[in-house]
């Protein structure tokens, strides 16, 4: 049976009171420690109604106390899964991140939306706080990413609870560029989309290649050891190959098998921002192996995708979807998509048909 605390929250109010009327810093202070003392000693035991109660005794006593207070405030409620919400938000919020940071880093009672709420609007010392969280959603490294410094990504990137969506992954492979520690570890995340991590491996230094290939000692003997292109050299590279990839592309395949492959469903995939159903899909539709069909996919130009879609006998309007598809991912420049429709109409099938066999040659060719 669990004991009740000595002291009521409620007999504090009168005291409260009487110190923010009358009370010298130096009792305002005391008073604090008191309610804080108070609130851990029992925080497993107090219901929600008391709980409020505490907030609205902290929130108070924020108003009137210094700085050094509210820090030593915020290291004490930061760790405690029943800290009043409304106390821990005001902490979180504060300018000074000798206040803000014990609670951004380790407080259970910020959701998503008060980190979010707070990386768009807060210092570069308040999202670094935040990327040392144990878990992070890809909703908050999204956040971290666009406006952190190369600090707070250096620090997201490493933190194994961290997650990242897709388009966090595209800014991060863009912001590698000439970093070989940010190159590594973006590399090495497990969850990292194929074509990002390809991509991300083609304008890679030498060194990042060596230290992903270290990372798998047991495969490496698998990439090539003098490859001319750079992502025909990570193709083997375990890590890039994700099971959201795996899954993918036994999809499309058992579609393929089933004959429900077509055109239809080679758009709905584009437009969906699926590129790795995207891929498989016209891989199968060209008749080429999905690395490939990958290879030229992620070319800098859009032609090897305008090659592919004509050996398919695709349309313009699905060639414009997966161009679309290949303009969100990159993050570069938009394509000129008159430009390329006029080409693509241009454009003979015999031709297609004979750079593509030049495609399939230079793969199966041995590595100079």
């Amino acid at each position: 049976m669990s004991s009740k605390p000595e002291t009521a929250p409620e007999s504090l109010l009168d005291e409260l009171q009487t110190t923010l009327a009358h009370g010298t810093v130096a009792r305002r202070v005391e008073t604090l420690r008191r309610v804080t003392d108070l609130f851990i000693n029992g925080s497993v035991n107090y219901t929600d109604e008391q709980i409020v109660l505490f907030d609205d005794v902290f929130q108070c006593l924020l108003e009137h106390i210094e700085n050094a207070a509210k820090a030593l405030l915020a290291n004490r409620l930061a760790p405690i899964e029943t800290a009043p919400p409304q106390t821990i938000r005001t902490l979180a919020f504060d300018d000074l991140i000798e206040v803000a940071g014990p609670v951004l880093t380790l407080s259970p009672r910020l959701d998503d939306d008060t980190l979010i709420e707070t990386a768009r609007s807060k210092s570069q010392a308040h999202l670094l706080a935040i990327s040392n969280r144990k878990t992070l959603s890809g909703a908050v490294t999204d956040v971290l990413v666009l406006r952190g410094n190369d600090e707070v990504i250096q620090s997201a990137v490493s933190n194994p609870g961290a997650e990242f969506t897709e388009r966090g992954f595209t800014r991060l492979v863009s912001r590698t560029e000439g970093d070989d520690n940010l190159s590594t570890c973006v590399g090495l995340r497990p969850n990292i989309p194929r074509h990002l991590y390809l991509k991300l491996v083609a304008k890679a230094s030498d060194t990042v290649r060596q230290r992903l290939e270290a990372a798998n000692p047991q495969q490496a003997k698998e990439i090539p050891i003098a490859v001319q292109e750079a992502t025909r050299r990570a193709r083997s590279a375990p890590a890039a190959v994700t099971p959201d990839t795996t899954i993918a592309h036994a999809l499309v395949k058992s579609l393929y098998q089933d004959g429900r492959l077509d055109e239809f469903q080679l758009a709905a995939f584009a437009e969906a921002g699926k590129f790795d159903e995207t891929n498989a899909s016209l891989a199968a539709l060209a008749n080429v192996s999905v690395s490939i069909a990958e290879n030229m996919m992620i070319e800098t130009r859009a032609e090897g995708v305008m090659i592919l879609a004509k050996v398919s006998g695709l349309s313009w309007s699905t060639v414009r979807s997966i161009i679309n598809l290949r303009d969100d991912i990159s993050g570069g420049e938009p394509t000129d998509l008159q430009a390329c429709k006029d080409t693509y109409e241009r454009l003979r099938p015999s031709t297609a048909q004979q750079v593509l066999r030049f495609h399939r040659m230079q793969q199966s060719a041995p590595a100079a």
